[in-house]
């Protein structure tokens, strides 16, 4: 205890001298950077030009620290900068996909659009918003309906060929039966024997060409067309062309690219008569009667 008292009054003045000391000599520097004098300029100039560049070393580790600093934070910069443009990308990955998309449609359009039908025909185009085929139903579904005086039995087409028929209609929507439903019988005309046939679906991309009179005058890459027997279709529609599957069957490799419909065409087609008896004949109009001249008789 004896010498930590000693001790204690022995560093207290020493303490204050020194502290004392370091004020006077703040207040004098003061004093010395305050006083507007030459002379004191003189001195002030002399003082910097003999101690500050002495004090380089030891302004080094704040130089080094400060450039630390800033390439931190050019870093943090950088850093930031690469999340935005891998957020950019991102959304112009999105934008070129919704691009090539929308390319995709306009050129199912432009196909629509170039199909040649027959002038009295006239069409609605209509969006396929769902597909449901199954190994037992292929369908489609179209956004168009009875507001667009869509009716049962009219035909389909995409850019290309026939697709199927409309089967069900409602309000906003209708219903495509694909030429591959196991329920699809059209009447087509093999091209160019003319012999005509039935297209049978069964639920398999290529139909069966059935009920041919002389199979013997088909080939494989005759035209398909539609008929037009029984007014089912307009007649002369493209179908697509005949193939010979390994079992032998005459099958048609349809036209139509069913892996990517988008875009159907309806055909409006002319309403047919209805029987408004039982027992009465459907008949096509017949053509008038040209008129016969009159014959002038010879007077007796």
């Amino acid at each position: 205890m004896a010498r930590d008292n000693g001790s204690e009054q022995f560093t207290r003045p020493l303490r204050r001298v020194l502290v004392g000391g370091l004020v006077l000599l703040l207040l004098a520097i003061f004093m010395i950077w305050r006083i507007d004098s030459p002379r004191v300029e003189q001195l002030r100039a002399a003082l910097v030009d003999r101690f500050v560049p002495s004090f380089n070393w030891a302004m080094a580790p704040v130089t080094k620290a400060a450039a630390m600093i800033d390439d931190a934070q050019s870093y943090v910069r950088i850093y930031e900068q690469n999340q935005e443009l891998r957020r950019e990308l991102q959304q112009m990955r999105a934008w070129k996909e919704a691009a090539l998309q929308l390319e995709q449609q306009n050129a199912r359009l432009l196909d629509l659009n170039q199909v040649r039908l027959d002038p009295e025909l006239t069409h609605v185009t209509g969006l396929v918003l769902a597909d449901s085929g199954s190994p037992f139903r292929q369908s489609v579904l179209l956004n168009v309906g009875l507001r667009d005086g869509i009716r049962d039995g009219w035909a389909t087409m995409d850019g290309v060929g026939l697709v199927g028929r409309i089967s069900g209609v409602g309000d906003q929507t209708s219903r495509v039966i694909l030429l591959t439903d196991s329920n699809s019988r059209i009447p087509v005309m093999v091209q160019p024997s003319g012999q005509k046939a039935i297209l049978s679906g069964d639920n398999s991309g290529a139909p069966v060409l059935e009920f041919l009179e002389k199979p013997d005058l088909v080939r494989p890459g005759d035209r398909v067309v539609t008929s037009g027997d029984g007014s089912v279709f307009p007649a002369d529609l493209l179908v697509g062309e005949v193939a010979q599957s390994p079992d032998r069957r005459l099958r048609v490799r349809l036209a139509a690219d069913y892996a990517r419909l988008e875009f159907l065409r309806v055909l409006r087609m002319r309403e047919r008569a209805v029987p408004a008896e039982a027992g009465t004949l459907v008949t096509p109009p017949l053509p008038p009667t040209p008129e016969l001249p009159a014959v002038q008789g010879t007077a007796p």
